[in-house]
């Protein structure tokens, strides 16, 4: 038992730096692309406590009735967008869910103008439409040739799209190729691992 956890411990340790690379790689090559134009930063809104979804009754016309941006959150955002312009990426153009965690998220990190798209409405909710959100949201974003586009949205409208499911505040970059989305890498949440 004891050779068995010698050797186990071994094999960890010459894997550890095998397994930790990929996470700093993805993120290198996830910045040069954004860097680069022509790709897509899908980001889950920044930290909004309270599980998922929203109360019961929610509006969102109404901000008080949603789940709403904590102080964590809002300095997630923050420190997003000087993330983006300490890397010297320019963005094109700012789409966002219209639930207000999410056009938060986006004005707070200052990079431009903020539109409002419902294809990127919140899935979980809507959980009746999620394939129609799913099937307008990657119309939109195969068809995308300019610069960078930076989409704030949630994390169910994410996975349906890239299979990806990320964190609060963490961005998944994408290749827009026809109808294909293809995952180049991902961006932690700023501060985080």
């Amino acid at each position: 038992m004891r050779l068995l956890r010698r050797r186990l411990a071994l094999l960890l340790a010459c894997l550890a730096p095998l397994l930790a690379a990929p996470v700093s790689a993805s993120e290198s090559v996830a910045w040069a692309a954004l860097r680069s134009g022509g790709h897509v930063a899908l980001m889950r809104h920044a930290d909004a406590p309270g599980g998922a979804g929203d109360p019961p009754g929610f509006d969102l016309a109404d901000c008080s009735t949603q789940r709403n941006l904590s102080a964590k959150g809002r300095a997630e955002a923050v420190a997003a967008g000087k993330a983006f312009k300490a890397r010297g990426v320019s963005v094109a153009a700012i789409l966002s869910s219209p639930w207000c965690r999410c056009l938060e998220t986006a004005r707070l990190m200052e990079l431009g103008p903020v539109r409002t798209e419902e294809a990127f409405s919140n899935a979980f909710v809507l959980r009746d439409r999620r394939e129609a959100l799913r099937e307008r949201a990657a119309a939109l974003l195969s068809g995308w040739t300019g610069g960078t586009l930076l989409v704030v949205t949630h994390g169910a409208n994410i996975q349906a799209l890239t299979g990806q499911h990320p964190a609060s505040g963490e961005i998944v970059v994408i290749a827009p190729r026809g109808d294909a989305l293809r995952v180049v890498g991902r961006i932690p949440v700023p501060g985080q691992p």
